[in-house]
C-alpha cells in the first residue's frame, strides 16, 4: 500500500472518529438543556450559560481531532 494512501486513510479515520463523540455529546447536551428549560423556564439563563460552556468543551475535543488529522496529513 502506498504511504500517501495510508496517510489519507489515517487522516479520514482521525477526523471521522474524533468528531463522532463530540457530535453525539453536543446533541445530548442540547436535548437535555431544552428539556431542563421546559421543566423550569425561570432558570433558562443559567441553564443556557452552562449549556454553551459544555458545548464549547465538547467542541474542543473535535478541534483536537482536527489538529491531529492535519498533523497526520502534512507531516
Amino acid at each position: 500500500m502506498n504511504t500517501d494512501a495510508v496517510k489519507l486513510l489515517s487522516t479520514a479515520l482521525a477526523i471521522g472518529l474524533g468528531a463522532f463523540g463530540p457530535a453525539i455529546a453536543i446533541g445530548i447536551i442540547g436535548s437535555k438543556a431544552v428539556e431542563a428549560i421546559g421543566r423550569n423556564p425561570d432558570a433558562s439563563s443559567q441553564i443556557q450559560t452552562n449549556m454553551i460552556l459544555a458545548i464549547a468543551f465538547a467542541e474542543a475535543v473535535a478541534i483536537y481531532a482536527l489538529v491531529v488529522a492535519l498533523i497526520i496529513k502534512f507531516v
